[in-house]
């Protein structure tokens, strides 16, 4: 097997045909797997795919139990991957199936990992502003490179992917994973299409779930920036506490009212709230994960795994 293609699904029923014809017909002669989870999806995609998977002997169908979101579903994928080289893409036709190849051969020349990169994106306004924000704050978390865009459309060595796997994070982000096992990592150009079929999913609540996990699962930036903010807050606190009790000592100022008290209480309290909100959601992942719960529970699968690879124009 020299490709696997993992492809999270969730409400796309009207997109895995397509999906799935233009996959076979890129990847002509080249002995693939395409590896379709369902993420509990409310319309009838696992129909979808468990239909394609009787005239495609390429594809394995997952079917997950709960809802566990496209972190989840992809990490689901990469422990049923086979190929040397891992595809991760959306399901949605945005990540067009005839760039796998250019991806595929880019990586063949020595690399661990190679990124689609993204000059223009067909996509809301909201989200280009959430992903310039996410890839700034990636650069203190997990120590991106500038240069480095993380897009969902990528292709991995098989031994990264080996690697991923084994880490045990019940709030698994993939691109974290991947900066954990290597920083061999280059990109390549590609264009982002506009989605023809359906209507995304991918919304702020998402967005902003996918984005606790990379800064409170693989950084402890929260942690310091928490840290260093009590201390120029108690630095504050001190200067001013020396600069009114000189100027009380000069008889230039009165101790007034209780005004300036409850505000120093309001803003140093809301301070040791969040430093405790952030403590506790770190132990809340740490009693989580300890506890033994797992990262993605599999339903059901279908497929002709138990038959050799075949190439895609058989």
């Amino acid at each position: 097997m020299e490709i696997s293609i993992v492809i999270p699904v969730y409400n796309s029923c009207e997109c895995v045909h397509e999906l799935s014809r233009q996959i076979k017909d890129a990847l002509s002669g080249i002995s693939y797997e395409q590896i379709m989870v369902n993420d509990c999806s409310k319309d009838s995609s696992w129909d979808e795919i468990k239909k394609e998977s009787r005239t495609n002997p390429n594809i394995l169908g997952i079917n997950l139990r709960k809802n566990g979101g496209q972190d989840s579903a992809i990490l689901a994928g990469l422990n049923h991957a086979c190929g040397r080289w891992v595809v991760i893409m959306d399901d949605d036709l945005q990540h067009s199936p005839y760039d796998i190849p250019r991806l595929y051969e880019e990586a063949k020349k020595g690399f661990d990992v190679v990124y689609a990169n993204f000059e223009s994106k067909k996509q809301k306004l909201w989200k280009n502003i959430g992903s310039w924000f996410n890839g700034k704050i990636s650069e203190f978390a997990i120590q991106k490179p500038r240069n480095i865009y993380l897009s969902p459309f990528k292709i991995l060595n098989k031994g990264v992917v080996d690697e991923m796997v084994k880490f045990n994070n019940l709030f698994p982000y993939i691109d974290g994973l991947i900066f954990q096992v290597t920083r061999n990592i280059v990109q390549i150009d590609v264009e982002h299409h506009k989605r023809e079929l359906g209507k995304s999913n991918y919304n702020l609540v998402k967005s902003i779930k996918v984005f606790m996990r990379m800064l409170f699962g693989f950084s402890t930036m929260p942690l310091n920036l928490a840290s260093y903010t009590g201390i120029v807050s108690a630095f504050i606190g001190l200067i001013l506490a020396v600069y009114y009790f000189v100027k009380f000592m000069l008889g230039l100022e009165k101790l007034t009212g209780w005004t300036s008290t409850i505000i120093l209480i309001l803003i140093l309290g809301g301070l040791i709230l969040v430093a405790l909100g952030i403590i506790g959601k770190y132990l809340g992942q740490m009693y989580l994960t300890l506890n033994s719960q797992p990262k993605f529970i599999i339903k059901e699968t279908v497929g002709l795994r138990q038959k050799s690879p075949t190439l895609s124009h058989e």
